[in-house]
């Protein structure tokens, strides 16, 4: 009976599962900043709620009278159900820890803090509704990095969340092509990441990339490169006094004259969430700056 009662899985099943293989050997600051992380990410996924009570459900079943087969089978669908969200819950969690031990002592209070655990919450909430490996790993690799530098404030950080929810990784496709080359034109955006031939103007594709344009545009990611002063300020456009004659058609999805930048804000977008390592907070700017 002990031996059967062993098998029941614990109420904190799901917590224990995840720290076992990190604290084996660990310096207690690795377990101070995984414990931290872990209870804020497990804390806000929903059905880690549902695991815990089924669990507790398993083992009263079993405690109330029902058969060993009958446990056991309850259990084996319970674990086959959840096996690999934990798995890549666990994985996922390790790698994160080992990057923000690798930060230093001087972002322990950072990554321990009330601001930046929230931050980890919602992060966390989003990583389990993504729908691809890659939002995912975007997501991480921002929380990870808003660790180690605060370029730029926490509510920053959630636009960028929000940005990794809203937008497709085609949009992302082209955020990468405009921060790589520095200045493409649409069609040179299109080239980059599909190839050629460009399709036809009238396409359902072409229709498509006029969305990821226009929405990246809309969103503050992107714009056209403009002049500025000394200042910072936009310098505007002085227009040709030279009068040419109307075009009949309207201007091509895969326009080949006119550049892309990306904006301040989309450059910080792509440092925190597609740059492996970034500039490590400096002592003591934790404090001073929120």
């Amino acid at each position: 009976m002990g031996d059967e009662n062993n098998k029941i899985i614990p109420r904190d099943y799901v917590v224990e599962s995840i720290k076992a293989e990190i604290e084996i050997a660990t310096s207690s600051r690795r377990k101070r900043i995984f414990e931290a992380i872990a209870l804020a990410a497990l804390g806000s996924i929903p059905w880690i709620g549902g695991v815990i009570a089924a669990s507790a459900s398993a083992a009263a079943s079993y405690r109330a009278g029902e058969s060993v087969a009958e446990k056991e089978g309850l259990l084996q669908e319970w674990l086959q159900e959840h096996q690999e969200k934990l798995q890549s819950l666990r994985a996922t969690l390790e790698q994160m820890v080992v990057r923000l031990v690798g930060f230093g002592q001087e972002v322990e209070q950072r990554i321990t803090s009330d601001q930046y655990l929230t931050l980890v919450r919602k992060t966390f909430r989003e990583w389990d509704t993504a729908d691809t490996e890659e939002k995912r790993r975007l997501l991480v690799q921002l929380i990870t990095n808003a660790a180690g530098t605060r370029i730029v404030s926490d509510d920053i950080v959630r636009l960028f969340l929000d940005w990794i929810d809203a937008y497709h990784e085609a949009h992302f496709a082209v955020i990468r092509e405009i921060h790589k080359n520095q200045g493409p034109t649409r069609y040179d955006i299109w080239v980059a990441v599909y190839g050629e031939p460009v399709p036809r103007d009238d396409s359902a594709e072409a229709d498509l990339f006029r969305m990821l344009i226009r929405d990246l545009s809309m969103g503050g990611v992107i714009r056209r490169p403009r002049e500025s002063d000394y200042s910072g300020r936009f310098m505007k456009k002085t227009r040709s006094p030279r009068r040419v004659a109307a075009s009949t058609t309207m201007e091509s999805a895969f326009e080949d004259t006119k550049q892309y930048v990306l904006t301040e804000l989309g450059s910080q977008f792509v440092h925190y969430t597609m740059t492996e390592l970034v500039a490590r907070l400096n002592p003591g700017q934790a404090e001073t700056k929120k």
